[in-house]
């Protein structure tokens, strides 16, 4: 039985960039002013608001991060006429305004997200060729390869609050309007390739609307409805800077914070920021499966990492490829290639009655996902009792992990997680007794070994925090984010209204809500 097909050639990803023909923008550098007329937004709120940000907080720099080479210092205070000039000599069909929404951007990423930004340039190594050969086919600008550093931070597991999910934050209408599969076992969303292809298909109809790539980049964040709304309101105005104040308030903040990825991707050198190199073999070859194959068949006979499986695989949910009436493909490290071929017969009857009981898939929804999570290589467990004003990313950040993987590790769904629930948390080994002291820390210790402050907002609804009243058969529990307010919140949960929420809470002023603060959600029975 013929179980796998090589696919042509082996995909060497190249670290040098790629040079496409790009049209030369003459015209003068439009300079919008920084009134943008009437109404004009604070900017760090604008900054702080929006899933772009968190998701570049989730964004793990690593335990180590205080081995690196930290310059002493690096550019401040760069005049405004450096950043004007280095944007305009950026080669591209899109021109790069610059204001002041755009460089409170740029120094969020060249300052305050430094070691994000390092990350994330290693990362780009693996990515960026993929994106720019599909965007090439498709005769659109090279440049629209940074839209997955602010939809994901190039994390192919990035899952969002609305429910967006992979590299390029597909819904999931739109991923299956683009023909991306999904279901129990594979969400090609999370697929670097297929997403890349979809999103590519996306844009290219976005721009077949709109005409304007500034406006095809905010409809692929708020959808066309939204932008659509917004030209209406503004009298048929189609520039995004002037229905800009139309706009959903993370979208304001979307189109500069594209524009100061495109600064930072091309300009890190003069900000004295470093790549760190990505976990991500360069080399890999493809292969298609036809018969049903767990990771921990993979990995237990030819000594691939599991970690290094679910990078290189990230669409299949739960380390199993489901191979049972269609051929599924499977990127190995191209030193592992001739290794899986060789040892064919030995991998597929690796404890083949384990996982795969009579050739089977379990069928329960639950089928897999809840099987025990094996220690990643170097890592020691610990512990996190969940307390009140946690949340899934500030856990990850406290932890120096991926929040993807704190919720694969503990089968978290929707972000969801309880006061008094065990969150298991895999550390190097070598810190495993600094993290375990995290679970004694006040929530003002814990942000500040991350060197954010607390609000006294923040530290009121923690210390006022009690726990819930009610079975928690009751109850669904939601921690406040940035940017919710209560109407925004009941939209997540079907048949629940505003006022429900605040009948749960005891709350007599829908605006007193902090983010870090934990709400009950009542169950509709």
């Amino acid at each position: 039985m013929i179980r796998f097909l090589t696919i042509g050639a082996v995909a060497i990803l190249l670290f040098n960039s790629i040079e496409a023909q790009q049209t030369i923008v003459t015209d003068s550098l439009t300079i919008i002013t920084d009134s943008l007329q009437e109404d004009s937004v604070v900017l760090d709120s604008d900054v702080e608001d929006g899933s772009f940000t968190e998701n570049l907080d989730t964004v793990s720099v690593g335990a180590d991060t205080e081995l690196s080479i930290i310059p002493l210092s690096f550019p401040k205070d760069i005049p405004d006429s450096i950043y004007i000039q280095r944007l305009q000599a950026i080669e591209s069909p899109l021109e790069f305004p610059y204001n002041t929404k755009v460089k409170a951007y740029i120094e969020l990423y060249t300052q305050r997200k430094r070691g994000q930004v390092e990350v994330m340039l290693g990362l780009s190594d693996y990515y960026f060729p993929m994106f720019e050969e599909a965007l090439d086919a498709a005769n659109l600008p090279l440049e629209l390869k940074y839209l997955p550093i602010i939809e994901s931070a190039l994390n192919p597991r990035a899952f969002s609050r609305a429910g967006a999910s992979g590299l390029w934050q597909f819904m999931y209408g739109t991923g299956r309007m683009y023909g991306l599969k999904l279901d129990s076992y594979v969400d090609d969303r999370r697929d670097p390739a297929k997403a890349t292809q979809a999103a590519v298909k996306f844009l290219k109809d976005l721009y077949n609307i709109y005409g304007d790539w500034y406006l095809v980049i905010a409809a692929y964040n708020c959808g066309p409805g939204n932008v659509n709304k917004a030209i209406h309101r503004s009298g048929g105005k189609r520039d995004f800077w002037q229905i800009y104040h139309r706009l959903p308030r993370e979208t304001r903040g979307y189109v500069p914070a594209f524009i100061a990825a495109a600064y930072t991707m091309n300009y890190y050198n003069e900000h004295l920021i470093q790549p760190k190199p990505a976990d991500i073999p360069q080399a890999t070859d493809t292969l298609m499966i036809s018969d049903l194959l767990h990771f921990e068949q993979i990995a237990a006979v030819t000594g691939t990492p599991i970690e290094q499986l679910r990078a290189l695989n990230p669409q299949y949910r739960r380390d199993v490829i489901p191979a049972k009436n269609n051929a599924y493909s499977l990127t190995l490290p191209f030193g592992a290639t001739e290794k899986f071929i060789a040892m064919e017969d030995s991998i597929f009857s690796y404890q083949r009655e384990k996982y795969f009981a009579s050739n089977r898939l379990e069928v329960g929804p639950e089928s897999n996902y809840n099987t025990p999570v094996s220690a990643p290589k170097n890592k020691t467990k610990v512990y996190y009792t969940v307390k009140s004003g946690d949340a899934v990313g500030l856990i990850a950040e406290w932890f120096d992990v991926y929040t993807s993987d704190l919720r694969y590790w503990n089968n978290i769904s929707r972000n969801l997680i309880k006061v008094g629930q065990k969150l298991v948390v895999y550390v190097p080994n070598d810190k495993a007794e600094h993290y375990k002291k995290i679970n004694s820390m006040s929530y003002a210790q814990k942000q500040g070994s991350k060197g954010k402050a607390v609000s006294s907002s923040v530290k009121s609804a923690n210390s006022q925090q009690t726990t819930p009243q009610g079975n928690d058969g009751d109850y669904e529990y939601y921690t406040v984010q940035s940017g919710d307010n209560l109407w925004s919140i009941a939209k997540r949960y079907p048949g629940i209204s505003n006022e429900n929420i605040m009948q749960a809470n005891g709350l007599k002023d829908a605006s007193k809500i902090s983010p870090g603060q934990k709400l009950k959600i009542p169950r509709k029975g």
